[in-house]
């Protein structure tokens, strides 16, 4: 008996840890930052105050059901415009709002507070990632963009799905822990939303406009958050993935991007012939085509065109260009004028000569630049 009693309370321990643990992931994320903090916090004193008024309420009006009902002999009082009920009932509801608007007033404010940043990014929402462009601090001058690093197996079902599906990233955004970021938003093509959870931060992106919002990080750790806008058919596959690190590694990543950057960039006098525009090109399209006109360039039927034998890409190479840098109006083809000049060119002439296309001529980045 006494070996039964020990394993039922083993049973039931395991039970409970079983319980909160599923109740942790219907509650906030761990706050990382102060405001993240004050955020939770009020979280719980709203939600505490609703249940109590909610026990109070629905407490007074089933007892008053149940004591005064008509099968022991209770009868309906008839009463009208009582002073004194009317005051309690409009008194207390308003003291009970101050009560909420003071803690809430407070924590909107500090999320309100981007003054005397340390570190100034600027994060360009586009369907569907994200780019960022380091604008004040160590890391000025770093730029580049963070995309889905989801494998494609995992989200057509063919493999098993990770741990971290749908929110991880290429390059996630790399900042220092206890400085302050203020983060610029704005968006290339609709209305994008940058929302990291842990940090206490969601602000919209718009076009042809500039929000500001701002964390502080008060522990190292990867926190992870997504687009909160609806912004188009991959919507569910824009997450946001911020790297906390130390000032010492945030030093060394810097340093790094900045070596990264100089090696990548692109020479000016580089003559460029087709394969290698074509191979360039590739990558190109992997990382900001393949979405939408899949890896074998027929698209998707209804809503993307397919590219391969297209009568508009075996056509004159400065429509797709110009294409490519503005957009089309009324569809989902956005701008991508983001890209270099030769990384259009690259994949210009990459669609024009894969999935049966064929172009001798190759579009080189001067006629890009020309186009813009």
């Amino acid at each position: 008996m006494k070996r039964v009693s020990i394993l039922s309370g083993a049973g039931f321990a395991a039970l409970y840890a079983g319980a909160v643990s599923a109740a942790l992931e219907w509650n906030f994320q761990p706050p990382a930052t102060r405001v993240a903090s004050e955020v939770n916090d009020l979280h719980l004193l709203m939600m505490a105050i609703i249940l109590v008024i909610f026990v109070g309420v629905f407490g007074v009006m089933f007892y008053s059901i149940y004591a005064h009902r008509k099968s022991v002999g209770h009868k309906a009082d008839q009463f009208h415009e009582n002073t004194t009920v009317e005051v309690i009932w409009t008194v207390v509801p308003f003291l009970i709002l101050i009560a909420m608007a003071w803690p809430a007033t407070r924590a909107l404010l500090n999320i309100r507070d981007t003054s005397a940043a340390d570190i100034t990014v600027k994060a360009t929402g586009y369907q569907w990632k994200w780019g960022y462009d380091y604008l004040q601090g160590d890391g000025t001058g770093i730029s580049f963009y963070s995309s889905l690093s989801t494998p494609r197996a995992q989200i057509e079902g063919t493999e098993p799905k990770g741990p971290n599906y749908l929110l991880e990233v290429d390059n996630p955004l790399v900042v220092p822990v206890g400085k302050k970021v203020r983060v610029l938003t704005t968006a290339n093509d609709v209305i994008h939303a940058w929302y990291v959870p842990a940090l206490a931060v969601k602000q919209d992106a718009i076009p042809g406009f500039v929000r500001e919002t701002a964390f502080r990080a008060e522990k190292e750790g990867t926190f992870r958050g997504q687009c909160a806008e609806l912004c188009g058919k991959d919507h569910g596959f824009m997450p946001i993935v911020v790297e906390v690190v130390s000032q010492e590694k945030y030093a060394a990543w810097v340093a790094d991007q900045k070596k990264k950057m100089a090696a990548a960039a692109d020479d000016p006098n580089k003559q460029w012939t087709l394969p290698e525009l074509v191979a360039r090109g590739d990558k190109v399209y992997a990382a900001n085509c393949v979405a939408c006109h899949q890896a074998n360039g027929k698209g998707v039927p209804g809503a993307f065109p397919a590219l391969a034998g297209s009568a508009f890409v075996g056509g004159p190479a400065d429509a797709v260009v110009k294409t490519l840098l503005e957009g089309r109006k009324g569809t989902a083809m956005a701008s991508f004028k983001q890209l270099s000049d030769t990384e259009i060119a690259a994949v210009v002439d990459y669609i024009r000569n894969s999935w049966g296309n064929s172009h001798a001529e190759a579009v080189l980045p001067a006629q890009v630049k020309a186009a813009r």
